[in-house]
């Protein structure tokens, strides 16, 4: 016997990365990376690279949604200046990105 009821559909389409740039203008520093909500706040796992004006960047495929981080920067977290920011549940401030 068939069965009765309304099936439903989902217009849900699967979330494509795209590729998104992190960058800092740090001249002076020895190591940067980011860390932030897409990465379980590793300070590892995305280790920028500096390029001859002293502007570090790294790439990174993340799904479209908003994201909070920071760089970390010789061993000291900063926020993105070209960024919103948002507190965090330590009193203090998180960059903010929205992945469209």
């Amino acid at each position: 016997m068939p069965r009765t009821g309304t099936v439903s559909k989902t217009d849900s389409k699967p979330k494509v990365a795209k590729v998104t740039q992190f960058k800092i203008a740090m001249p002076k520093a020895k190591r940067v990376s980011v860390a932030g909500t897409f990465n379980n706040w590793d300070t590892n796992s995305l280790l920028a690279k500096k390029d001859v004006k002293g502007t570090w960047a790294v790439k990174v495929n993340l799904t479209p949604g908003t994201y909070e981080y920071k760089f970390f920067v010789d061993g000291s977290w900063l926020n993105d200046p070209q960024s919103q920011v948002v507190y965090n549940s330590f009193g203090t401030q998180n960059s903010v990105i929205e992945v469209k």
